[in-house]
């Protein structure tokens, strides 16, 4: 396979920031196809891209290897169902699926069809999230005790997004924000014994969750994911506490402030955070403490991209694997399970 012929199922943002200016700048893949129902606005920034009107006539064009299921959640199931059985490998947008239950069902199809499978967790290559997990792999903070993740915005209006307010299955913002802390989560910490979550709704006429605050427990510590649409003065986005110190970080990550200025990927200081973002490495060694910046890891979503190419023609493993993308999708139908019956969802 010289190049990997990709189609992108839709032009909105996800298409246009996440997906494919990598596609487009990668040796590897051909961004060849998207589908647009009425409009033809990737063609006015790719003008040798083929502009499908439905999803099926994609999935017939033979000469088409890969297909992003960047569409609504909704859909996920649906449309990457379909795209397996054409034949095409799969990237999917976070969240993987609505439920467990129709994550393995994919994951048996890709199986059978011999097709990669994987789903775009990106913020495992924020320039922040790299590196507390450095930090934390380098065991400088000692035995982990408690660590505190946070996604917060100040945003008190509805989104224009119909498909975002509209309170069908997947939707809100456990399933948008909290698949990536979620999934950060699990990189560092692995799979926890039980979960406890508070789901609210706080801004005015909304009728889809917008505040979560979920636990996870573990053996030896607990972790706490917290995501609000009304926190003006943000906290640390990270906070690792252990019996020899504590790292503080922000969310800093620059890389989709640089593609929203249509700054190509692999130009010259791609992903690099200002120094004045560098995370508090507080340790105490002897008795002595020591306080120091981290400097920050240099953010990469194209690393996604470079493992998907080395999965398909080299047949290595993906980036995001679904099994993996499945468990945070266990742990958040485990949250809303926990909301109801108020008590600690054991797994």
């Amino acid at each position: 396979m010289a190049t990997i012929n990709t189609a992108l199922c839709s032009y909105g943002m996800s298409g246009h920031l996440f997906h494919a200016p990598f596609i487009e700048a990668h040796p590897d893949f051909n961004l060849y196809a998207v589908f647009e129902r009425t409009k033809n606005l990737a063609e006015k920034k790719y003008p040798n891209i083929k502009t499908f009107r439905a999803l099926d006539d994609i999935l017939k064009d033979e000469t088409i290897d890969l297909v992003v299921v960047n569409t609504p959640n909704i859909t996920h199931y649906d449309y990457t169902k379909k795209a397996l059985e054409a034949g095409k490998h799969v990237i999917v947008e976070k969240p993987f699926t609505v439920t467990t239950k129709e994550a393995e069902e994919l994951i048996a199809i890709a199986e059978k069809q011999n097709l990669k499978l994987s789903v775009y967790h990106n913020r495992r290559w924020d320039s922040d999230f790299k590196t507390v997990k450095k930090v934390v792999q380098q065991g400088v903070l000692g035995d982990i005790v408690e660590a505190e993740f946070h996604y917060d915005r100040f945003d008190p209006e509805l989104s224009y997004k119909n498909h975002k307010e509209t309170p069908t299955e997947g939707v809100g913002s456990l399933y948008d924000l909290g698949s990536h802390l979620i999934d950060q989560a699990l990189q560092l910490f692995g799979m926890p014994n039980g979960v406890f979550a508070t789901l609210d709704t706080f801004r005015k006429d909304s009728k889809v969750g917008d505040y979560f605050d979920v636990k996870l427990y573990y053996d030896s510590h607990f972790v706490t994911l917290k995501s609000s649409y009304f926190v003006r003065e943000p906290l640390p986005a990270y906070s690792i506490h252990g019996t020899k110190g504590s790292f503080i970080k922000s969310k800093a990550d620059i890389q989709e402030t640089e593609l929203q200025k249509e700054i190509k990927p692999n130009t010259a200081n791609w992903g690099i955070e200002p120094e004045s973002e560098r995370g508090l490495l507080h340790t105490v060694e002897n008795n002595t403490s020591k306080k120091e910046l981290v400097v920050t890891e240099q953010g990469d979503y194209m690393a996604y991209y470079n493992g998907v190419a080395e999965a398909i023609k080299n047949n290595k493993s993906l980036p995001v694997t679904a099994e993996e993308a499945t468990q945070v999708i266990t742990i958040i139908e485990a949250a809303f399970l926990s909301n109801t019956e108020k008590k600690v969802i054991t797994l």
